[in-house]
């Protein structure tokens, strides 16, 4: 049989950041053509507004322009950062104990390559926040120097610790610009533009994360980087305990994959993946949750079984005996009468 042709990745990166680099060009009186003709965009179609270029593509278009223009800001802010800015970034948070502190470092140190704006780690209850205080006015360049600089601290994070990190909401000073369908691959989660700064929000139980990297998986990355700007991560090391309290949160649903799926913003497929790297299952999720809830309904309530089972998420009692025996080995009548002596 025939192999079946690969298909071509998505184009999903504005064509727009393309004409942001490209001023970067202009203002240091270089000419784009030989870029262009790298990564196979016409000069024409930069001035298309629905136009989209690949990952790979963006890639290998940042990674010549840095050279090129030795800034791997990119012309995003009001000076060069010299080849090799990032990566001293990373190197001096690589020592953390935990992403938090890791974070904080990065922020800090930031602000010795540029002060256009400054990054800060706000930590509200549950929620952690990157935001970014705007120090300098960038017409031109606003939104991507805004789009780089997240993106990258994100990413960043998330190799810090192995792990996907979603987001819980990402927002911008700035009216929503005509590639804002771009955002959902940029930044997955809650949009919101015409906000007072630009942010995004995490859960905070990330940053108490560990760093799973040392100085030798720091060279290897900072040998091709970018991806890690243009692409999300698929590993969540914080996933079991999120679908957890996605499913503790309503235990009287039945809570099917899609529904669990959708509340994390993930696809069923990826959440069904990762759980299997994990060790878990959503069944096995389901199950353990349904029977921390009965057991604590059984010992703290007076509610007949029916109800209790109805409570924990099953549609009968029967099925709700069933399965409970197969936890503990008792009627849900026995649990209660060992438990009350």
């Amino acid at each position: 049989m025939p192999a079946r042709p690969v298909p071509a990745p998505a184009a999903a990166t504005p064509m727009a950041y393309v004409a942001a680099i490209l001023t970067a060009y202009q203002r240091d009186g270089r000419s784009p053509a030989k870029l262009l003709k790298l990564v196979q965009i016409t000069p024409a179609s930069v001035h298309k507004p629905a136009a989209r270029i690949t990952a790979r593509q963006m890639e290998l278009l940042s990674g010549a322009a840095m050279q090129e223009l030795g800034d791997e800001a990119l012309g995003a802010f009001g000076r060069k950062l010299p080849w090799g800015s990032y990566g001293m970034l990373a190197r001096a948070s690589l020592s953390s104990p935990t992403l938090g502190l890791a974070l904080k470092r990065w922020c800090r140190h930031h602000a010795l390559l540029t002060d256009d704006l400054c990054l800060k780690l706000v930590v509200e209850g549950e929620q952690a926040a990157i935001v970014v205080q705007e120090n300098a006015d960038h017409a031109v360049s606003r939104e991507f120097s805004l789009v780089h600089v997240l993106r990258n601290i994100h990413g960043l994070a998330c190799w810090f610790i192995d792990s996907r990190i979603p987001l819980q909401g990402a927002r911008f000073p700035f009216p929503a610009p005509p590639h804002a369908d771009a955002y959902a691959h940029m930044f997955p989660g809650p949009l919101k533009f015409d906000a007072p700064r630009a942010a995004i929000r995490f859960d905070a139980r990330y940053l108490a994360l560990p760093l799973r990297r040392d100085e030798k998986a720091l060279h290897a990355m900072l040998q091709r980087a970018l991806p890690l700007t243009v692409l999300q991560y698929r590993r969540d090391r914080l996933l079991v305990q999120q679908v957890r309290l996605a499913l503790a949160a309503q235990p009287e649903r039945s809570h099917s994959a899609q529904d669990v799926a959708a509340a994390l913003h993930v696809s069923p497929r990826t959440l069904h993946r990762q759980l299997k790297e994990e060790g878990a299952s959503l069944q096995q999720l389901k199950d353990e949750v349904r029977g921390e809830r009965a057991r604590d309904l059984l010992c703290r309530s007076e509610q007949p079984v029916k109800q209790v089972a109805a409570a924990a998420g099953f549609r009968n009692e029967k099925s709700f005996i069933r399965a409970f025996r197969q936890w503990t080995g008792q009627s849900p009548a026995q649990f209660r009468a060992l438990q009350r002596g």
